[in-house]
C-alpha cells in the first residue's frame, strides 16, 4: 500500500516526519484487523425493518451469548414489550433523542464504542477516559426510500424526508472496523448469526472470516442506498417556485433491470413528455410496454376505420 501511495505521488512534498506519522497510522489500522474471534458483549440495535428482530434478540440475550442490548426508540420499546432487557441509547450518551428522532445515535458515545480499534492501546484509553462502552455488534437496516419514493409518486420532499442519516453512518462505522465489531443489515442475515455464535458457544464469538463477509455486503448496501439517492435527486429538478418537481423529467422505479435503479425519463431538448403517469412509479419496461399498447391501439384504430 505505500509504494502504491508513493507511485502515484502523495508522498512527494511530504516531510520525513510526516511519512513517518502516517506509517504509524497505516500500522494501527493494519493492528486493528488482527484479532480472529471476538465475544459478542455489547449490541446496538437500530432497524427499520424489524421483521425476525425479537427472536434474534432474544438469542443474544439468552444465557449462552449474553450481550447487552442497546436500541433506539421505537426499536426499544418494541423489544421491552417482548420480555427482553433494553438500554436506550440516550441513557449511555446522556443525550435525549431530538428533532423528532431525527438525531438519535449520532453521538461520539455510540460512534466511540463502535469505531475503536481494540487493539490500538490509545483508543482504549480514550474510551476509558471517558465512560465509552464498547460495542461488538451493530444491528441496522436503512429507511426504505426506494419505496418511500414509489408510493409518494416520486414526491420531492417526502423522498428528502426518507434519507437515513444515522443508519448508514453506523452500519459504515461498524463495517470499516469490522475487524472488531460485527455489522448485520439485513433480517436475511439473522440465521447464519445464530449458527456462527452457536459455533463459537463457548465464548458467544464471531471469526473475522464472518466479519469480513457481513462487511462486504454491508458497504454493498450503503452503496446501492447511496446510489438510488444520489440518481433520484440527479434525476429530480425543482422548479423557480421551490416546490414543484420539473414534469418534463420523471423518474423510473428502476432500469431495464430491478437492480438498476433508479432510470429517468425526460422530453427530447425540453420538450413535455407525450404522456401523464395518473397513478403509481412504473419502471422502464412498464413503459416499454404501455408505449407498444398505444402503438397496437392506435394501429387498430386506424385498421378499423375509426
Amino acid at each position: 500500500m505505500w509504494r502504491a501511495l508513493c507511485r502515484t505521488g502523495i508522498t512527494r512534498r511530504v516531510s520525513l516526519a510526516q511519512q513517518s506519522r502516517f506509517a504509524s497510522i497505516l500500522g494501527s489500522q493494519v493492528d486493528g484487523v488482527t484479532t480472529d474471534e471476538v465475544p459478542i458483549k455489547r449490541v446496538l440495535v437500530s432497524v427499520f425493518d424489524k421483521s425476525g428482530l425479537v427472536d434474534i434478540c432474544k438469542f443474544l440475550a439468552s444465557p449462552s451469548v449474553n450481550a447487552e442490548i442497546i436500541s433506539t426508540g421505537g426499536t426499544a420499546s418494541l423489544l421491552r414489550e417482548n420480555g427482553i432487557d433494553v438500554k436506550e441509547v440516550s441513557e449511555i450518551t446522556g443525550s435525549p433523542e431530538i428533532l423528532g428522532g431525527r438525531v438519535k445515535s449520532l453521538h461520539p458515545t455510540v460512534h466511540g464504542g463502535i469505531l475503536a480499534v481494540r487493539s490500538h492501546s490509545d483508543h482504549m484509553q480514550d474510551l476509558a477516559d471517558n465512560g465509552i462502552p464498547e460495542i461488538d455488534m451493530v444491528i441496522g437496516n436503512l429507511y426504505p426510500f426506494e419505496e418511500a419514493v414509489q408510493t409518494s409518486g416520486g414526491d420531492y420532499w417526502t423522498a428528502a424526508e426518507n434519507v437515513d442519516i444515522g443508519g448508514p453512518t453506523m452500519i459504515r462505522g461498524a463495517a470499516k472496523n469490522h475487524g472488531s465489531v460485527a455489522v448485520v443489515t439485513s433480517p436475511d442475515q439473522y440465521s447464519a448469526l445464530r449458527e456462527e455464535l452457536k459455533r463459537h458457544d463457548q465464548s458467544g464469538s464471531t471469526s473475522l472470516e464472518f466479519r469480513k463477509r457481513l462487511a462486504r455486503e454491508a458497504f454493498q448496501l450503503t452503496a446501492t442506498y447511496e446510489s438510488a439517492i444520489a440518481n433520484f435527486f440527479s434525476a429530480t429538478a425543482e422548479s423557480s417556485d421551490d416546490s414543484a418537481v420539473d414534469t418534463n423529467k420523471i423518474t423510473l422505479k428502476y432500469g431495464n433491470n430491478p437492480h438498476q435503479n433508479p432510470a429517468y425519463v425526460q422530453g427530447i431538448d425540453g420538450k413535455p413528455l407525450p404522456f401523464n403517469i395518473l397513478n403509481g412509479t412504473p419502471g422502464y419496461i412498464n413503459l416499454l410496454d404501455a408505449l407498444n399498447a398505444w402503438q397496437l391501439v392506435s394501429e387498430a384504430r386506424t385498421a378499423l376505420g375509426k
